[in-house]
């Protein structure tokens, strides 16, 4: 199966040439990923700026209000209008939210560029218990193979994450940024404007496995995230309350299972 939506590799629009010296004195030119500012407005509201590579504006703001749970369901939206000229995307709503917004307090988590999570949204994943899958370790090895070799952003510039939705052992969509959970925020959007349900995905990531993490994947209803990076002990935590499986140090046939591991099936050494 290849992929639904691939990395996009429009190195024009989403990298700039940059010329320096290697470590011989060597001239050399080489991509560097762009970082562009990217206002998020929910009707007349101005909710947040993250700084990103500038691509899937919509699918962005809209798997960042799912994820904050500011929407629950792709009916609630009327419209979502981008402005490349001011870098401004408008989530207009069938019915008004502004409300609901201001009354929340926040909580900082460790996200690259703002990782901001509203306190109704910690009250909601208190309550929460994901359905939990049964996963090969053929399938984590088979997973990790192909995102690997996938020409991918991350291999022609480097300094960026990239997040991949995947369906048993193979990878479905793949998308990059600049923060990891820029990239988690297209693809909870991406699955919203499709109406595809997580709890038959798995989502790869490459970032480290943090809270923020743990709690989009747990919104999206995956029910096993997996990564080539490590933990933080509030992503353990909040994965442990969940019912999360949670594979990260995935390299080669090498990887460390902190939650979840009944979950896992030792079908390869």
């Amino acid at each position: 199966m290849s992929y639904v939506l691939p990395p996009n590799l429009d190195l024009k629009n989403l990298s700039s040439e940059v010329k320096g010296l290697n470590q011989v004195g060597e001239e050399v030119s080489v991509n560097v990923t762009l970082e562009k500012p990217l206002t998020v407005y929910l009707n007349g509201l101005e909710l947040v700026t993250n700084m990103t590579i500038g691509d899937y504006p919509d699918l962005l703001a809209l798997g960042f209000l799912f994820n904050q749970r500011i929407i629950k369901n792709k009916a609630e939206v009327k419209s979502i209008d981008f402005d490349p000229e001011l870098n401004v995307v408008v989530v207009r709503t069938v019915n008004e939210t502004l409300h609901e917004i201001n009354s929340k307090k926040k909580i900082r988590t460790s996200g690259c560029a703002l990782g901001t999570v509203f306190g109704n949204l910690m009250d909601e994943i208190d309550q929460l218990k994901i359905d939990q899958k049964k996963i090969r370790i053929s399938s984590l090895y088979k997973l990790a193979k192909k995102i690997n070799t996938t020409p991918s952003l991350y291999l022609e510039t480097g300094a960026i994450h990239g997040t991949v939705l995947c369906d048993r052992e193979e990878p479905l969509v793949y998308m990059e940024d600049v923060g990891r959970h820029n990239a988690v925020d297209k693809i909870a959007g991406w699955m919203l404007n499709n109406d595809m349900k997580g709890s038959e995905k798995i989502l790869y990531t490459t970032g480290r496995l943090t809270s923020e993490m743990v709690i989009k994947t747990a919104i999206m209803g995956i029910p096993t995230l997996l990564s080539r990076s490590g933990f933080t002990a509030w992503g353990v935590e909040i994965a442990q309350s969940v019912g999360l499986t949670m594979v990260g140090r995935l390299k080669g046939k090498r990887f460390l299972c902190l939650t979840g591991s009944e979950n896992l099936i030792f079908d390869e050494n």
